[in-house]
């Protein structure tokens, strides 16, 4: 009974998650500032939040030398990912971004195995070639957001390589350790690009609203999210939180149709494309799982 109640809740905790994670998509359409001040602010305001709940809970994050910078320049990446996804949502609207994003999993089949030197499986050749079909859908009849959605693959393939640097480090250490070096990492490397292109300028002031909406941002939707996403994990399978980790676009359009209406609209091609490829993402996981249980069966029977 208690562990059903457990379970039930971190199932509970791990959507709230995700629609947390859904919804920064709507504060980057909120905030007026520019995409790289909207991450400056973002990432420095969510290493400072993860920093204050080490120390609360005295829990240590020290790390080695090789790891900080291994850390510290995948945190470029991460902060190329975030700029990327704000600003295809700037350059077209919440659901193209959301959508493009959704692509990640077509990267990473085609990154991984280069990485791992491992074969690309059948499977994932196909879930590939049909989220390729559902982007050129979209591209053909949104030819308006031919912009936003560029920047929004951008934005998916850097999610899809710091995700498989990330899966190697989060053996050895654990996941809010990583994200705290990660989005420091990120800060500094945009801090840097900022003194170089001359971007510390009047343009980084912020109205009331979009210090709330960054606060929000940078707490809630990064460092809170973060930790909660990670504590679910100790008893949800790996499978169940990528199934369910899957619905961020959905949770995110169907805000994005509650906060701006209208503006999220968009034509039949963009609803049949993006169809076709959350249909690819929620089918790819339960078919390599079922695969992978019929050639466990076939293992297990006596020769």
């Amino acid at each position: 009974m208690l562990k059903s109640h457990s379970l039930n809740r971190n199932l509970l905790v791990l959507h709230a998650t995700v629609m947390i994670w859904g919804f920064t998509g709507i504060l980057g359409n909120l905030i007026s500032i520019s995409a790289t001040h909207l991450v400056w602010y973002r990432v420095l305001i969510a290493f400072i939040t993860l920093l204050i709940y080490f120390r609360a809970t005295k829990t240590p994050f020290t790390v080695t030398k090789n790891a900080f910078f291994k850390l510290i320049f995948t945190g470029a990446i991460v902060g190329a990912h975030w700029i990327f996804f704000f600003q295809s949502i700037k350059s077209s609207n919440v659901s193209v971004a959301l959508v493009c994003l959704s692509s990640v999993t077509l990267f990473t089949a085609i990154l991984e195995p280069i990485f791992s030197k491992k074969k690309i499986s059948k499977l994932e050749i196909f879930t590939g070639l049909m989220i390729i079909t559902g982007i050129t859908l979209i591209f053909k009849f949104e030819t308006r957001y031919a912009v936003g959605i560029s920047f929004g693959l951008l934005c998916a393939f850097c999610a899809s390589l710091f995700s498989i640097i990330n899966s190697k480090q989060v053996q050895n250490r654990p996941a809010p350790v990583i994200s705290f070096y990660e989005m420091a990492g990120a800060w500094v490397w945009i801090s840097l690009y900022l003194a170089l292109t001359g971007g510390f300028n009047s343009s980084m002031k912020l109205p009331l609203s979009d210090i709330i909406y960054l606060l929000i941002l940078g707490t809630i939707c990064t460092s809170l999210a973060y930790v909660a996403g990670v504590s679910v994990m100790k008893e949800l399978s790996a499978f169940r939180v990528a199934l369910i980790t899957n619905l961020e676009p959905v949770y995110g359009i169907i805000l994005a149709f509650i906060f701006f209406g209208k503006r999220e609209h968009m034509t039949a091609g963009f609803y049949a494309g993006s169809l076709i490829i959350l249909s690819s993402i929620f089918l790819y996981p339960y078919i390599r799982t079922k695969i992978e249980k019929r050639r466990m069966s076939k293992q297990m029977l006596p020769g």
